[in-house]
């Protein structure tokens, strides 16, 4: 065992430059220090990831009632949007019409979206309606603009912030911060392994086969792992803050619809009251819609107020490329403005598809079941981590592959360019600055111990 653990530490460095042993000191050193203190998050959000990823398929089997409805009537004709609603709003008279999302399919429900009172924010009650016989399948609280129920909508926020509010997001940002880090750490360190191999040595023992496992799965999902940190970073408090910055700086932000022409007081795309007549518009509205070349799944958004437009949408994430807008006008019908996906600013369309990828719409299935096998892979690698730190644990006797705050023997040359990337980096993402900066003190300190020692 003693001599593997020495060939495990050892690379050829004899045609790199003599500053290389001391980066890959510190890279050695912060892929440590990161897979002990940090991984136990890193382990959260791949276990609560995972979940998320399965809860759009465990959605559809909790409330297939409300979701789908008994039968189709052969050859029956769907009811009017109008008298869809009205049935929602006979069985739920409280609140105020929302948005509209008729049925997509010819087994799905209409869904009702009511701005009722006591609702939790980006909260709405969605009140399912069967479009051929207008009988009501059920009311559930809906969340967000995807529309997570109860079900899908606390897995999510259980992976977002455990349940702990906007405290809580902290731990979700420090496991997107290192992510990265840790996955770039570990191609660096495998590559340079003179021993590196796309596929596991499935010869070999002990330590030799938990770091084959480790460096070459790790290697594989790489890239899945550094897509998960970016993406996720958008969404998180202080980071996320600076990326909004920057998209905003470079115009890389999503552009708005617009409204011409005609008394649009209030802004499109907002909810917040039944305008009169608004039920009986509700199928002219998306008659207007579809001529404009808008299909289905599709929302239609209610106006702020009297004069204000209506608002359609696409909701097809599964295919990004069907996310185009128009605003409707309430009086005329007419089409008074479009939003085309085909008009995104190409960043704006990296950022939509994304967040589509990180969420598990993007394409649907496929994409669920790629991030099921992202964060099961992730949990196996932070499993070979503890497992190779067991093995070769200072109590066994292993000394330590690198000296403690060795990385400091690198050039200045080498030295001062990676330490000003690591403040740029640690300024613009918080969570990993600040962390970061505490490993390499606590590294030259117990350096300095040891060597007093």
């Amino acid at each position: 065992m003693t001599s593997d653990v020495r060939e495990l530490n050892s690379a050829p460095e004899r045609s790199r430059p003599a500053a290389w042993p001391a980066l890959r000191a510190l890279v050695l050193r912060l892929h440590f220090y990161a897979g002990i203190l940090v991984a136990p998050f890193l382990l959260v959000a791949a276990a609560t990831g995972l979940l998320y990823a399965a809860s759009f398929q465990i959605e559809k089997i909790v409330y297939a009632h409300e979701l789908t409805v008994e039968a189709v009537p052969p050859g029956k004709q769907r009811l009017p949007l109008a008298r869809q609603i009205a049935a929602a709003r006979t069985a739920h008279p409280q609140g105020t019409i929302g948005a509209v999302r008729p049925a997509a399919e010819p087994e799905a429900t209409t869904r009702i979206l009511l701005d009722a009172p006591d609702l939790p924010e980006s909260t709405r009650l969605a009140v399912f309606v069967d479009p051929y016989t207008g009988q009501v399948r059920g009311a559930l609280e809906s969340y967000g603009s995807s529309g997570a129920l109860p079900v899908r909508a606390w897995i999510s926020t259980l992976h977002r912030h455990l349940q702990l509010g906007e405290p809580g997001r902290l731990y979700s940002e420090l496991a997107a911060s290192w992510l990265w880090v840790v996955a770039l750490g570990g191609v660096v360190l495998w590559l340079s392994h003179r021993r590196r191999a796309l596929r596991p040595d499935r010869t070999a023992k002990g330590l030799r086969r938990t770091l084959s496992w480790h460096g070459s799965v790790g290697l594989w999902i790489a890239v899945g792992l550094l897509f998960l940190s970016a993406t996720g970073l958008t969404w998180s408090k202080y980071a996320g803050a600076n990326v909004d910055k920057v998209q905003t700086a470079l115009g890389w932000t999503t552009p708005a619809l617009s409204v011409s022409g005609g008394d649009h007081s209030g802004h499109a795309g907002h909810s917040g009251g039944d305008s009169a007549g608004a039920e009986a518009d509700a199928d002219r509205i998306a008659a207007a819609a579809a001529g404009a070349g808008l299909s289905g799944p599709l929302e239609i958004v209610w106006p702020a107020g009297p004069g204000a437009a209506f608002t359609v949408k696409e909701m097809d994430r599964e295919w990004p490329q069907r996310n185009d807008q128009v605003a409707v006008d309430a009086a005329s019908g007419r089409v008074a403005g479009e939003l085309r996906f085909d008009d995104f600013p190409p960043a704006a369309k990296l950022i939509r598809w994304g967040i589509d990828g990180h969420m598990g719409v993007l394409f649907g299935l496929p994409n669920q079941i790629l991030l099921m096998a992202l964060a099961t892979g992730l949990i196996f690698l932070i499993g070979w981590g503890y497992r190779m730190w067991w093995l070769r644990r200072p109590t066994k006797g292993f000394a330590a592959p690198y000296a403690r705050g060795g990385w400091r023997a690198a050039p200045p040359a080498v030295l001062l360019p990676a330490g000003a990337v690591a403040i740029a980096a640690g300024a613009f993402i918080p969570l990993l600055g600040i962390p970061l900066l505490a490993f390499l003190v606590v590294d030259v300190v117990m350096g300095r111990v040891k060597a007093s020692g």
